[in-house]
């Protein structure tokens, strides 16, 4: 299976690139890549930035938006399966989201996750979006996606749901800041090696809101192995991986098998 993450550059000045200039711009990147990848994949939030929280309420859309309606296109156009990152969704029965979109081949909606972990503790994101529900899982061709954002990777029980929702391909789609860069890349190969699975994060190049981003997106194989790491600048990291790797892994290594669930708690000691 061939993959391409388009590792965008954000600069959230609208005097230097509007958010319909950057749908054009990402449109022809994702373009480019027909007959090249049979999957794209594009960080959240590119729209904005994701540490442009000003921007979140300015340029939400509703779920089938500008955004949406030039991804379709395009993922038709080019012939793959897109993931086309985030956007700010404004729900209109409810909060803001932060949304991923996914879309096939002839251009239909295959799936949409908002992001349950949200970012910023007590300010940001955290507050200024709603968290969302349900796990997502989407099967292509030769795999099954689970879908997940950025702060999500910090949650393995996330991608445990998802295992359990038989993924084999974790997609991660993410705005991650350079000073914890280190955390990035030791996060997807946990989650890699954890759940025997292939690891496919994006993250986004450029500066969001005054915040250095980490780019440097990274394709991990289910022993851990990095196939393909990007730069930190803009970057089309482009690989090809087996997905029936998955299968073998598991049945060569069964830890999966081994798993405990419901322990009990712990017995006081008088």
């Amino acid at each position: 299976m061939r993959a391409s993450l388009i590792q965008i550059a954000v600069n959230d000045d609208k005097a230097v690139e509007s958010v319909n200039s950057r749908r054009e711009r990402v449109s022809s990147l994702v373009r480019a890549e027909a007959g090249v990848a049979d999957l794209v994949v594009l960080p959240e939030l590119w729209t904005t930035g994701a540490f442009a929280y000003e921007l979140f309420s300015e340029e939400a859309e509703p779920l089938e938006g500008p955004t949406f309606e030039a991804m379709a296109k395009v993922a038709r156009d080019a012939g793959v399966w897109l993931h086309a990152g985030s956007i700010p969704e404004r729900d209109p029965e409810g909060p803001l989201y932060n949304t991923s979109l996914v879309f096939s081949p002839d251009g239909e909606l295959a799936a949409a996750y908002r992001k349950i972990h949200r970012f910023g503790f007590d300010k940001g994101e955290a507050v200024l979006m709603g968290a969302g529900e349900e796990l997502v899982t989407v099967r292509l061709p030769e795999t099954v996606a689970g879908v997940t954002t950025c702060y999500d990777l910090r949650f393995p029980e996330l991608y445990r749901g998802l295992v359990d929702r038989g993924a084999q391909t974790l997609i991660v789609s993410a705005g991650w800041p350079e000073r914890r860069r280190s955390h990035w890349t030791l996060l997807a190969q946990a989650r890699a090696v954890e759940n025997q699975a292939f690891v496919l994060a994006c993250g986004s190049a450029g500066t969001h809101a005054g915040v250095p981003q980490a780019g440097h997106s990274i394709v991990v194989d289910p022993w851990g192995a990095v196939l393909a790491e990007a730069g930190a600048g803009e970057e089309v990291l482009r690989v090809e991986f087996d997905p029936a790797k998955v299968g073998v892994t598991r049945e060569q290594f069964p830890a999966l098998k081994d798993r405990q669930l419901g322990l009990a708690a712990p017995t006081r000691r008088a």
